[in-house]
């Protein structure tokens, strides 16, 4: 669904999957900046919104996915999995519960297939589940929506508007592109599923243990997977961000390949240019490449910084380099 902001003055539509919002309005570096101030928004309505209510629904969540749901707190955000049998992410959530409904929202066009899922589960219990991406939005950044749901983000809090709100919100606050928000997003080492992951993909590898899974829970799909690696091994796969060559005229591609001494080792994920940082990536790597040494990332020299540590697992310390969110 196109977002109506796309045809603001400036405004130019990001590359796939997000091609239905804006990656910048004519001024990148300076709606970077704004967003960090606080006096911008960021369109993101291309996302995914699922809503998921009935007196059963935490339970049942809860028995599904890999986060702790049973208890979880009205306004209390959270993040979660939903797993294949074999323990690969098929689906990443960011959640809220109102007291009535869970509202969860997931990456651009998969949200049916996500509902599709939850319905076939749904069995006798007291649960109802619908894909409303048609009439509510996320926005992230400095705007203000009575009624809206609230979710911590990296660069300001994420929120959960009606869809009719997005026209008018640049009337309080300036618009700026998917690009600034996607360069504070791999500063702050938070990997995008499909972007900077793929079908083979493990929590353990994306560093999502403990921000979106629960070690000390029940059973739900895929946890088989993430106890062998917790307890008994270590993921083949790290993520890491790099810095790149800043003189290099271009940023490497998703997909294109992470090479080592002439060897791939690796692929590239999501890249940006952050206004102090410069150039930057995320990248999934083989476990066994020294964390000290200098890549090749499409073809441009990169430095690591390590987000997952090669000891991640067989009950290693999860020690996840994470930058601090942004605050509200």
């Amino acid at each position: 669904m196109e977002s109506p902001l796309l045809s603001l003055p400036g405004a130019v539509a990001a590359d796939r999957p997000d091609q239905e919002v804006a990656a910048h309005y004519g001024e990148p570096a300076h709606e970077q900046r704004a967003l960090e101030s606080g006096t911008a928004f960021v369109d993101r309505s291309n996302r995914g919104v699922v809503r998921v209510s009935g007196p059963d629904r935490l339970s049942w969540l809860h028995s599904l996915l890999s986060q702790h749901l049973d208890r979880l707190e009205p306004h209390r955000p959270t993040q979660a999995l939903l797993l294949s049998p074999n323990g690969h992410v098929e689906h990443h959530l960011h959640l809220v519960d109102d007291g009535e409904a869970v509202w969860a929202h997931v990456e651009p066009g998969t949200a049916s297939a996500l509902v599709e899922f939850l319905d076939r589960m749904r069995f006798m219990l007291r649960v109802e589940v619908a894909d409303v991406t048609g009439e509510y939005a996320v926005v992230t950044g400095a705007v203000d929506v009575p009624g809206a749901l609230e979710l911590p983000d990296v660069a300001g809090p994420s929120r959960i508007i009606e869809r009719s709100a997005l026209p008018g919100l640049p009337e309080a606050a300036r618009p700026a592109g998917l690009w600034a928000y996607e360069a504070f997003r791999i500063a702050a080492h938070r990997p995008r599923l499909g972007l900077d992951t793929d079908h083979r993909t493990i929590a353990h590898e994306a560093g999502w243990i403990g921000e979106a899974v629960h070690l000390d829970k029940g059973c739900y799909r895929g946890q088989e997977t993430v106890a062998r690696v917790h307890n008994l091994g270590r993921p083949p796969r790290r993520l890491v961000m790099l810095h790149l060559d800043g003189s290099a005229d271009r940023l490497p591609a998703h997909g294109d390949p992470v090479e080592l001494n002439g060897r791939t080792v690796g692929f590239t994920g999501s890249a940006a240019r952050h206004h102090e940082l410069g150039p930057i990536a995320l990248a999934m790597v083989k476990r066994t490449v020294p964390v000290d040494a200098t890549l090749l990332a499409g073809g441009v020299a990169a430095a690591q910084e390590v987000v997952v540590s090669p000891d991640t697992g067989a009950n290693a310390d999860i020690a996840l380099r994470r930058r601090p969110a942004a605050r509200s």
